[in-house]
């Protein structure tokens, strides 16, 4: 999950836990070639149906492993769970062209991820972040895929966007100009969302290849989550977690798509360890279905 703060520069902190959540089982690795780049990921579980999670900008499945922020292993108790690593990003290839990073193109990836791990049934989608937006603009394409949804910390949208947009692109420029030290130096000027204070280590990390970082940065910039407008059409059944205190994942978000998704309920934190919870409620949601 990427914090670009604006106000002081472009930064982004990941959360570094004391603990890091135990992975459930064996785990089954694996490459998916898509135009223009290699999707590595991972799965585990039972012989449940599936669960695909998408993580952050500028993040990874690793990197969220360390960060112990988001543990879904709770959803291998009912399903099989998959996660990958976005173009570019982790153990996955990629090319240094913005448009192979917006959206509708981590869409398109993601729902080859699923005809290839599920092909006869829909899946789960699960998101954080840029992965919020990736599962939804995948369930506007092809909705008949997913069967529900759980969109996590989903970003700063539309016209409230614009000055986020102008952070991601000095961003780029920065790591154009300066090199990736210089993004790093910025990123450790920036704190956690009030929510997350108690988390006593920080740590910044950028799991994308220095050439491939600005490329990154840009199609952020360019993208947005869908119109609130089309997200009438979902028929799915949708958890929202959010927090508050975080201005690039606010929680006036979060509410947007609750009132405009027919079927969601939003589950707002506002200490850690209620966001330590999320994985159970995320399971409780699957096992209603």
């Amino acid at each position: 999950m990427s914090r670009l703060h604006l106000a002081a520069g472009p930064a982004r902190r990941l959360l570094r836990l004391t603990a890091v959540p135990a992975l459930p089982g064996p785990v089954a690795d694996g490459r998916l070639e898509r135009p223009h780049a290699t999707l590595a990921y991972s799965t585990t579980g039972g012989r449940g149906p599936l669960a695909v999670h998408a993580h952050g900008a500028l993040s990874s499945r690793a990197h969220e492993r360390r960060a112990g922020l988001f543990d879904w292993t709770a959803l291998t108790a009912t399903h099989r769970l998959a996660r990958y690593d976005a173009r570019g990003h982790g153990a996955s290839t990629g090319r240094a062209v913005p448009a192979d990073y917006r959206y509708p193109e981590l869409a398109a990836d993601l729902l080859a991820l699923c005809d290839h791990l599920s092909p006869d049934a829909p899946v789960t989608g699960l998101g954080a972040s840029m992965g919020a937006a990736t599962v939804l603009w995948a369930a506007l394409e092809r909705p008949e895929r997913f069967d529900r949804l759980v969109l996590a910390v989903p970003a700063v949208a539309w016209a409230a966007r614009e000055p986020r947009r102008s952070g991601l692109r000095a961003a780029a420029t920065l790591v154009e100009r300066r090199g990736r030290g210089a993004l790093d130096a910025a990123a450790r000027l920036s704190g956690p969302p009030a929510v997350l204070a108690e988390v006593p280590q920080y740590t910044t990390e950028f799991d994308l290849p220095e050439p491939l970082l600005p490329a990154a940065l840009r199609a952020a910039a360019e993208s947005d989550l869908p119109e609130p407008g089309t997200l009438r059409a979902l028929p799915h059944p949708v958890l929202l977690l959010a927090w508050d205190t975080d201005p690039l994942h606010p929680l006036a978000t979060a509410r947007t798509l609750a009132a405009h998704l027919p079927d969601a309920r939003l589950h707002v934190s506002h200490t850690l360890a209620d966001v330590r919870s999320w994985g159970r409620r995320a399971a409780d949601f699957l096992a209603a279905g």
